[in-house]
């Protein structure tokens, strides 16, 4: 399924306080998921490959997007279940570049997730993305689009209401992250 979304990538000081507002707004919390996000490394400019190996979130997802602190676009697709086979070749193509191994805590309010992440060598984080399809089951698969503007307010929205401020905000994935550490 293809799609664009508004997204932030935040440390979390306080993950207590931002699941509290999520119960109070009726959030859906559709559980803890262990994911092992294998990255592939494509050529430069090209965007990013993963495979998601969680026990909710199985897939294969394409994305592109500049890496920049604050609210930004990305164009995503994702392949539901991609199947046990796809790693192993996808690795013998492309080559893993690095494996991100983190508890994600997942929720949903109409088109806009959120995950609260434990992320193994790096810490606590949230992220919020806006996507321009509603939100079933989890995945940006509804049909309908909302706008970039819309998409934007509503991140900001929330970005203020969890108090987030811009010293948390990261440009990078996960993947840059660790791929950091390990040089």
């Amino acid at each position: 399924m293809e799609h664009f979304n508004i997204e932030i990538k935040a440390r979390c000081s306080n993950p207590n306080f931002v699941r509290k507002i999520l119960r109070q707004r009726k959030a859906e919390f559709l559980g803890v998921d262990h994911q092992i996000d294998t990255y592939f490394r494509m050529p430069a400019g090209n965007g990013r490959l993963k495979l998601r190996e969680g026990d909710i979130e199985n897939e294969l997802i394409y994305y592109k997007r500049n890496n920049k602190k604050g609210p930004k676009k990305s164009d995503v697709v994702i392949v539901d279940q991609p199947g046990k086979s796809m790693k192993a070749l996808l690795d013998s193509v492309l080559g893993t570049a690095v494996v991100v191994d983190k508890r994600r805590e997942i929720y949903y309010i109409k088109n806009i997730k959120f995950h609260l992440d434990q992320v193994k060598g790096l810490g606590e984080f949230i992220e919020i993305e806006a996507c321009n399809r509603p939100i079933k089951k989890g995945n940006c698969n509804g049909n309908g689009g909302i706008s970039k503007g819309v998409l934007l307010k509503q991140v900001n929205e929330y970005m203020k209401t969890f108090g987030i401020k811009k010293g948390d905000l990261l440009p990078n994935s996960y993947s840059d992250m660790l791929g950091r550490k390990k040089r």
